[in-house]
């Protein structure tokens, strides 16, 4: 079912996600374009991390980004399937102040213990 409400906060997560996703993907090619510049031995420096460490940060967040757009894009479907704020484990109503919080979410409180 489509979203009457004033805002829509799938829409706006979607798009906070993808905006994430956009700005780590350019944070990432950053750090290997330094990588490749600088023919530092940056493993041995005590000054700050390394530029693998940093990489590999940036790569798990960005990780990170595209799981929470994915699970946005499932609360899309379940919401066209008119399932949305339908706890996928109990078939009880999820609390709108949960969905407020997390509006991926596919449990209710109870059930993400």
């Amino acid at each position: 079912m489509p979203w009457t409400g004033p805002a829509d906060p799938l829409a706006a997560e979607e798009a906070a996600a993808r905006a994430q996703i956009e700005a780590l993907t350019r944070e990432f090619d950053e750090v290997v374009a330094a990588s490749r510049q600088s023919n530092a031995d940056d493993e041995h420096d005590p000054e700050g991390a390394t530029i693998a460490f940093e990489r590999q940060q940036v790569a798990a967040l960005l990780d990170s980004a595209r799981r929470r757009l994915g699970d946005v894009e499932a609360a899309l479907v379940r919401r066209d399937e008119g399932r949305y704020g339908v706890c996928e484990t109990c078939g009880r109503p999820i609390a709108p102040e949960r969905l407020a919080a997390r509006p991926a979410a596919r449990t209710c409180i109870v059930c993400a213990r």
